[in-house]
C-alpha cells in the first residue's frame, strides 16, 4: 500500500512524502534530497488525503538507503 504522509520533527519541522510500503511494524518513506531527521529520532507521521484526521502515530527512523527512509512504530 502506499499513501502520502505527514512527517514531523522538531528539528527539520513538517515535510510531506509518499510511502513504498506498509507493514504491521512501520513504513518505508522515499525522500528525494530532502532533509530528513537522523537515525534514531522519534517523528511524528500522519496519512494525508482521508476523508477524517488520521491518527498521529510515533515513529523512530531506524534505516536509511539511497531512494528514503525505514521508520519503526515506537
Amino acid at each position: 500500500m502506499n499513501a502520502r504522509v505527514r512527517v514531523a520533527h522538531e528539528v527539520t519541522g513538517d515535510s510531506l512524502y509518499y510511502t513504498r510500503d506498509i507493514s504491521d511494524g512501520g513504513i518505508y518513506v522515499v525522500v528525494d534530497g530532502d532533509a530528513f531527521p537522523p537515525m534514531g529520532s522519534v517523528v511524528e507521521v500522519q496519512v494525508q488525503g482521508l476523508p477524517i484526521p488520521a491518527p498521529i502515530l510515533k515513529m523512530q527512523v531506524v534505516r536509511r538507503d539511497v531512494d528514503g527512509f525505514g521508520l519503526q512504530f515506537v
